[in-house]
């Protein structure tokens, strides 16, 4: 039994060292492929990842999809609450989240007028197109000003909702105090933006 054990012993390092040798080696720069690649590359300040800007075409057709979409996830979310699938919590950030996408879509759409004003000014433009890029810039820049005074509007409402929701957990005994200091800071950055 001894010698059995003792040859299958010997057999699997012999195969070991044979097989060994027939392995191709991994390069230097390249990862070994039982690693998986990673999935955030890299982190912004905030802790969330860094998303590469697409150019303003592609990023203005990504919007209006994620805009959409956040629309019919919004719409849904009060349906869900009241069905008791959802916290409130969520049906409310599903709305703030519309309101993000509307400010961030109507920058994004300023910033693309203002692109096309510039590479449309030539010496020999029209005064009258002049005036109607100007008039159009103008229109697209009042609304991303009413989107973004929309979106603070409503992230100061939701700050506010979230310290008296902290304050009336840490009354009833199930909130702490640090929650509640932090959503009086987070009002209090808000406020202080606000003005």
């Amino acid at each position: 039994m001894r010698r059995c054990f003792g040859a299958l012993l010997s057999a699997i390092a012999i195969a070991g060292a044979l097989a060994q040798d027939e392995l191709p080696q991994p390069d230097e720069g390249e990862p070994l492929e039982i690693e998986p690649p990673m999935l955030i590359q890299s982190r912004g300040p905030d802790g969330l990842p860094e998303v590469p800007v697409p150019p303003l075409p592609v990023a203005l057709a990504k919007l209006e999809g994620d805009l959409a979409k956040a629309k019919k996830s919004a719409a849904s979310g009060d349906r869900l609450f009241k069905a008791g699938i959802i916290a409130k919590v969520d049906a409310e950030n599903r709305v703030l989240k519309v309101v993000r996408l509307q400010a961030t879509l109507a920058t994004a759409q300023l910033e693309e007028a203002k692109s096309k004003a510039v590479e449309q000014k030539s010496p020999a433009a029209d005064d009258l197109e002049a005036k109607l890029d100007q008039s159009e810039l103008a229109k697209v820049e009042q609304a991303a000003q009413r989107a973004i005074k929309e979106q603070q509007r409503a992230e100061l409402e939701a700050a506010l909702r979230n310290l008296q929701r902290q304050q009336k957990l840490l009354a009833l005994g199930s909130g702490r105090r640090a929650d509640v200091s932090r959503a009086e800071k987070k009002l209090a950055e808000l406020q202080g933006a606000g003005n």
